[in-house]
């Protein structure tokens, strides 16, 4: 039988649905933005033409209007055989994907409070395609999955041990699904096993983590318990001293409005004062826009402070990644960060690197550099559809 495998990925305020056949074909894509909005909007791939949204519209009635626009225009080829969710948080109870039943929707449940913008999303689009397809193997696919073997070294702070024990503070680390892509096509692009290949993934979008994965496994990872820890992002601060909550709140702000700035306000916006968009920012800095330009080298200055953090936990590097919107397409992002790198031995070859490395399958170092450096496109929705077709073809 022919397998049409469908991903949800459910976002705080948006719904991307992917379509992909058992060759791994991706054969549609949808999107739908600004949920639980009157100026909520949808699409189905590149084409022009909006999917119509009731005023308002939740994660359901966005995903039946997807699906069912996706049939008018006979890109989903019969019902799915399998439907893979990507779940953000799955605390210390999920180390895989799993296939999806009542026991594995109250420990989705459970993890909520740790990540309450996204959880709660993820059991709505699993409760949407649970109604609308009750007889399909639905599976879970967990982005904190990936980093559960982190050490105790790595995954503990140094906190009161009963934070851990009663409240389950501890470095959960996020974009697993991410990373873990990185390690296998790393391998493969580096004619090696995945468990024989050691590399630093440095996932760059508005989103930013960065993770050090030793013979193929997860050995440290820069978001913490929540995604705001590690490097800068878009709109998220990343590392700063902890007791600037507190002073923030003496000088009159609640704590509320201080999560908030440092979630939604700061980074890359926060600096820039100006937008949290990359391209954006290159093109005011070459206006002379001094607070973009230093909202950049702070960026590339943080990532490369961590990149050699992330060597401590090596014994060998076989490449350094770079993923993600921003990892994938900024050449000046890339040399920066790499100039910061040189006494550890990275170099970069400049004409590889402004053509994203296209014509070096996606090698950007030069003959002098001590480790290979690579561009790898991000997949995550394959990621997804490759553990629902496995879990299914099991269940």
């Amino acid at each position: 039988m022919k397998q049409i495998i469908l991903v949800v990925n459910c976002g705080s305020s948006s719904l991307k649905l992917a379509l992909f056949d058992e060759n791994e074909n991706k054969l549609a894509s949808a999107l739908a933005e600004r949920l639980n909005r009157n100026d909520a909007f949808a699409k189905i791939d590149d084409d022009n033409r909006t999917v119509v949204l009731p005023n308002g519209a939740n994660h359901k009635q966005a995903l039946q209007a997807l699906v069912s626009t996706l049939r008018e225009r006979h890109l989903m080829p019969g019902t799915p055989t399998s439907i893979g969710h990507r779940v953000v948080h799955g605390g210390e109870t999920f180390r895989e994907a799993i296939l999806i039943d009542n026991d594995v929707v109250k420990a989705i449940e459970d993890c909520a409070s740790l990540a309450p913008l996204h959880n709660p999303v993820a059991l709505a689009g699993i409760e949407a395609t649970l109604e609308q397809f009750p007889d399909i193997p639905q599976i879970a696919v967990f982005d904190t999955a990936y980093h559960q073997t982190l050490a105790p070294r790595a995954y503990l702070y140094a906190l009161p041990e009963s934070y851990y024990r009663d409240w389950s503070v501890r470095r959960y680390g996020f974009h697993g699904i991410s990373h873990f892509f990185m390690a296998n096509e790393a391998a493969r692009r580096l004619d090696k096993s995945p468990a024989t290949t050691s590399i630093i993934s440095a996932h760059l979008g508005n989103g930013c983590s960065i993770t050090a994965i030793k013979d193929g496994l997860s050995v440290d990872t820069s978001m913490g318990l929540t995604p705001l820890e590690g490097l800068v992002m878009g709109t998220r601060s990343g590392d700063i001293d902890p007791s600037i909550f507190s002073y923030l709140c003496s000088r009159g702000m609640s704590l509320s409005e201080v999560d908030r700035a440092l979630n939604h306000e700061s980074g890359l916006l926060g600096i820039s004062g100006q937008t949290n968009d990359m391209r954006s920012l290159c093109e005011l800095a070459d206006q002379g826009h001094e607070p973009s330009a230093l909202a950049i080298e702070i960026f590339c200055f943080r990532l490369a402070k961590y990149v050699g953090a992330m060597m401590a936990s090596l014994s060998c590097l076989d490449a350094l990644v770079f993923t993600g919107g921003i990892g994938e397409n900024s050449s000046r992002v890339r040399e920066k960060t790499l100039s910061h790198l040189a006494l550890l031995g990275f170099n970069m070859d400049a004409d590889m690197n402004a053509h994203h490395g296209r014509y070096s399958d996606g090698r950007i170092d030069d003959a002098a550099s001590r480790f290979p450096v690579l561009i790898i496109p991000t997949n995550e929705e394959l990621v997804i559809a490759r553990e629902a077709a496995r879990l299914a073809a099991i269940s």
